[in-house]
């Protein structure tokens, strides 16, 4: 505790201590301690007072931030927000937890709010103060009304009477007391009480006792009033509900507004509690009572009257009702006429029929009478209004689970990695609570991350329910058994063939798969099925119910049957939709095909586990380009890669195509790795050469496999594709040659032409993904002129493409080399905002090699701005990321080549260079070698060989094709050359470089000796 010396100060302490962690402002600091005095110069007099209470408060406890100061503690640190985080807590809770809950919150208090503080003329305090102080009030009323509600009343006769004196205008107050004494026997005392209020009230404010008071006043006249009469027959839990945090409130409202609400859900998810839960809320507003009818115990055919006559109490007398013969529908129909009474019918499903008809004749006479039912369908009668109970969220299940494990065993605890534990245990159960109840009595005998582990047999694990629930809720099995049982045995059919999808199903899936549309229907009536979206539905099932359809689809021997027809369904889909990606219908089945995306690899992977070779093949051909245009690329790999190495008789075509994919696969890192993707490109050429080729894919093997065969006449082979009848063939293929004749040649000829006829091409079919990759193309050549401006614009443009139809991963990189480029332009401020944009979106990406080429470009950028350390700590972080691992090798040299331009050291610069320069030579991409080869001709100039760093220019600039004006490094050094060589001795060394061999240079500038290198220059 920490003694605060002024009223000023106490006053600072107060202000900020009322809203923790939070900034409160120096007006409002202000308008707190000075009121309507406020000192002359108010921001010097609040720093003051802020200093004063630093020195007497812990180092840190006090911040300044935006334009106020904030008290840097939790929350529950301060007595003010624990009081009200009690009470809140209490609102909710049973009337026995509820006054303790109001007792711990309200021994929080000692005195008055905000006593030792007092500013005098400040309004703004005297409001938060009297906002406490009725806020202490309306707790101390909760706490009072739980302590009678638990019959407590004769005990609070005293207290009561000390708070009538302080506040005899307060009527709940008047009111508890006029109970209390009630209860006591003291029946006079409580009328004396009302007379004398009901005087008060009219000689001070003018009113009468309000309603509620004068009613309490006619009680206890009539000697109603000793004790809460409970018209119910709703027994007290022993556990506390665990729900969402409105749901009873809702549900509450439903029943107040409509006279019949059917709670609905699967077995287990809670209606029961929820539905008597509502019930006890609404008590007090009904005269004759809330009545449990459980329809569980009764077998087809019985007597559901009969049953709600026990369960209210008549049996054969006439409680209600004054009646004694006739039927038990009669009967009950008579004593419910005129009573103001809610009936819930718990249980329908299994007498459906019989509880319908029951509710419709109750309802038609006795007009206030209200039904809230539950089952796993409606009711299905006019006037009913169904409500789903969900499965709990992550956090209400969360909440369950801990709560049900306390009583269980008491060394549970909640740290970290047990919390964990638990939210997985919550999501493998579907956040159903009565199988989050029955694995809770499970840690009885085992450790929270023991039975997070066994899960996957869970209908065996989850069996110790209590002895006193009904059967079927015993164990997780007999939940689901007693729906199974409820069921005709063609819905049984479609349940069972359902359970091979994943991630739900469309209508036209689930029914080419699973049978008829109107017994999918009835299943989702049934509560076994879940229909989700506003739009046009998805059908799936919880985990518990699709892990039980699985094993009856086992039993019955129909397993393989319905994953065939399962396969089957989504490969045609994919077939169907392929083409349509590369057209201006892209995006709609782009979103077709992710919404069925975990269908499309669950497909694929049954096929590839049964060693279907033809079926997996042809799936894996028609989804690939959707794997690649999607973000799904390291997926994509997987799988297609598995599904082309299997054997077996497949047609040339297929395979033929699965291998191309394969291939874009592999080569689509920057300027790809045609080395690892030769076996493909061979065999897919070798049986697409014959047959020529229908898919636009396939066209794309030729030049490849004449680069392989002639990497230096290899262009010619995209002259057919540049005339092909296909519009996106020939925009690809103009894009293709443009790249390679770059990237492989060091050729510029026609390439800027081909870029934009690529470009108008892809913008006429409508193929955002070939738009984005064609302006990024322009783009990088417009950088490498130096129009930084407008090549920013473009890759702005290929961003928004990109984001369109997925490709995240693509849009890292055009982001990283706009900052770079907004940089050079020297604009600090763009240059960040892309900077960061390209981090918030590698925040969802998993491929090293993206996140790597990230940190490789920030550390590139933080060089160019003279920032050594902060280049260091993202070259590291991409060493890190790569490992041993880089099968494309050019982040990798681009890393090493960042190092040797920080290293101070030559010796260690050399070995950088070297390593940037081995690795490049084998990538053989030209761009790549002409980088490395600039960072070699920095190393010359460190070493004072100028003419053999301009050599070197000469050299990068011819292996490259043309200058690049976005290396602000070439600058430099040709800067620093031409001051010791001047413009012609410089000239000359670079057109000697260019006609130089790029190797011998290379290799001669990275010899460790450079005496011999000097002498090999010359």
């Amino acid at each position: 505790m920490v003694e605060v010396p002024g009223a000023r100060l106490r006053a600072l302490l107060a202000a900020l201590a009322l809203e923790p962690g939070r900034i409160v402002t120096r007006s409002r600091l202000v308008d707190w301690i000075w009121g309507e005095r406020p000192p002359a110069d108010e921001v010097n007099a609040v720093q003051a007072l802020v200093s004063r209470l630093r020195r007497v408060l812990p180092d840190g406890v006090v911040e300044a931030d935006s334009g106020g100061y904030r008290l840097a503690v939790a929350p529950d640190a301060v007595d003010v927000a624990r009081f009200e985080h009690l009470v809140a807590r209490a609102r909710t809770a049973e009337p026995p937890m509820r006054a303790e809950l109001l007792r711990s919150a309200l021994a929080l208090w000692r005195g008055p709010a905000l006593a030792d503080v007092a500013p005098r003329g400040s309004e703004t305090f005297d409001a938060a103060a009297a906002r406490l102080d009725e806020l202490h009030l309306a707790a101390l009323g909760d706490r009072i009304d739980a302590d009678l509600r638990l019959g407590h009343g004769s005990e609070l006769v005293t207290e009561l009477t000390g708070l009538v004196a302080a506040h005899p205008l307060r009527e709940g107050f008047v009111a508890a007391l006029m109970r209390a004494l009630a209860e006591a026997g003291r029946g006079a005392e409580a009328l004396t009480l009302y007379q004398r209020t009901r005087e008060r009230l009219a000689e001070e404010l003018g009113v009468d006792p309000s309603a509620e008071l004068t009613a309490l006043h006619t009680a206890v006249l009539r000697g109603e009033a000793g004790g809460e009469r409970r018209a119910t027959n709703l027994r007290a839990e022993l556990t506390s509900f665990v729900g969402e945090d409105d749901e009873i409130a809702a549900v509450a409202a439903l029943a107040a507004g409509h006279r019949l609400v059917t709670l609905t859900g699967m077995g287990g998810a809670g209606k029961t509690r929820l539905a008597t839960e509502t019930a006890r809320s609404m008590l007090p507003g009904l005269p004759d009572g809330v009545w449990l009818v459980e329809l569980a115990p009764l077998r087809p055919g019985a007597d559901l009257a009969q049953a709600a006559l026990t369960a209210i109490g008549l049996r054969d007398q006439a409680l209600l009702g004054g009646v004694r013969a006739g039927e038990p529908v009669d009967r009950l129909v008579t004593a419910l006429r005129d009573r103001e009474i809610l009936l819930v019918l718990d249980n329908c499903e299994h007498v459906i029929e019989a509880a319908a008809a029951l509710a419709d004749r109750l309802l038609g006479e006795c007009r206030r009478l209200r039904v809230l039912a539950t089952s796993r369908e409606p009711l299905g009668i006019t006037g009913e209004v169904s409500r789903q109970v969900e499965p709990l969220a992550a956090e209400p299940a969360l909440r369950l689970l801990r709560d049900r494990a306390a009583l269980v065993r008491q060394d549970v605890g909640a740290d970290e990695a047990t919390l964990a534990a638990m939210a997985r245990i919550c999501r493998a159960l579907d956040g159903m609570p009565l199988a989050i109840e029955l694995a809770a009595a499970r840690l009885r005998t085992m450790s929270v991350d023991q039975l997070a582990h066994r899960l996957d047999d869970r209908f065996r694990l989850l069996t110790g329910g209590s002895r006193t629930a009904l059967a079927r809720h015993r164990t997780l099995r007999a939940v689901v058994d007693w729906s199974w049982d409820l069921l005709s045995d063609a819905e049984r059919g479609v349940l069972r063939r359902l359970s091979v999808f994943a991630g739900g199903a469309s209508l036209e899936a689930a029914v080419r798969v699973c049978g008829e549309e109107e017994l999918l229907t009835a299943l989702v009536e049934k509560s076994l099925v879940l229909a989700d979206g506003a739009g046009a539905p998805r059908y799936r099932m919880l985990g518990v119910i699709a892990e039980y359809a699985a094993d009856r689809l086992a039993e019955a021997g129909e397993t393989d049957a319905a994953r065939r027809a399962h396969l089957a369904y989504f490969t045609e889909l994919a077939e169907t939709a392929d083409p349509h990606l590369r057209r201006a219908e892209q995006l709609d089945w782009l979103a077709t095909l992710e919404a069925e995306h975990d269908n499309l690899s669950a497909a694929l992977r049954g096929a590839i586990a049964d060693g279907r070779s033809e079926e997996a093949m042809r799936l894996a051909a028609a989804a690939g380009w959707y794997w690649y245009l999607s973000g799904h690329r390291a997926e994509g790999t997987e799988l297609s890669v598995a599904a082309a190495s299997m054997p077996g008789e497949v047609s040339d075509e297929v395979r033929a195509l699965v291998y191309t994919i394969v291939t874009v696969f592999v080569t689509s890192g920057l300027g790809g790795d045609h080395f690892q993707a030769e076996k493909w490109i061979l065999e897919a050429h070798r049986l697409a050469r014959h047959g020529g080729y229908r898919h636009p894919m396939l066209g794309f093997i030729e030049p490849l496999e004449r680069m392989l065969r002639e990497p230096s006449e290899f262009l010619s082979a995209f002259d057919p594709l540049v005339l092909d009848d296909d519009p996106w063939v020939r925009a690809q293929a103009r894009l293709s040659r443009a790249r390679l004749r770059l990237t492989v040649g060091g050729d510029e000829t026609g390439v800027d032409t081909d870029g934009e006829i690529a470009l108008a091409g892809f913008r006429e079919v409508g193929d955002r993904w070939g738009v984005s990759s064609a302006l990024a193309f322009v783009a990088d050549r417009l950088a490498m002129r130096g129009s930084f401006e407008r090549a920013c614009a473009h890759y702005d443009e290929a961003v928004t493409a990109l984001t369109e139809v997925g490709a995240i991963e693509d849009v890292v990189g055009l982001r990283a080399r706009q900052a770079q480029l907004y940089w050079l332009l020297g604009d600090e401020e763009r240059s960040a905002a892309a900077m960061a944009e390209a981090q918030r979106r590698a925040g969802g990406i998993a491929w090293p090699n993206v996140l790597a080429e990230l940190a490789v470009a920030k550390g590139q950028l933080a060089r160019w701005r003279g920032d050594a350390e902060e280049a260091l700590r993202q070259l590291a972080s991409a060493g890190a990321l790569l490992g041993d691992d880089d099968p494309t090798g050019w982040v990798r040299a681009l890393a090493m080549d960042v190092h040797g331009g920080l290293a101070d050291d030559l010796a260690e610069a050399r070995r950088h260079r070297a390593e940037a320069f081995r690795v490049a030579v084998a990538g053989g991409y030209p761009p790549l070698i002409a980088t490395v080869l600039i960072g070699i001709a920095d190393l010359a100039l460190r070493r004072g060989e100028h003419r053999q760093a301009a050599r070197l220019l000469g050299a990068a600039e011819a292996v490259r094709g043309t200058p690049d004006h976005s290396l602000p490094d070439v600058a430099r050094i040709a800067a620093a050359i031409r001051e010791r060589l001047g413009d012609r001795g410089f000239g000359e060394a670079v057109d000697e470089g260019a006609r130089r061999d790029w190797r011998e240079l290379a290799e001669a500038a990275l010899a460790p000796d450079q005496s011999s290198a000097r002498a090999s220059l010359m």
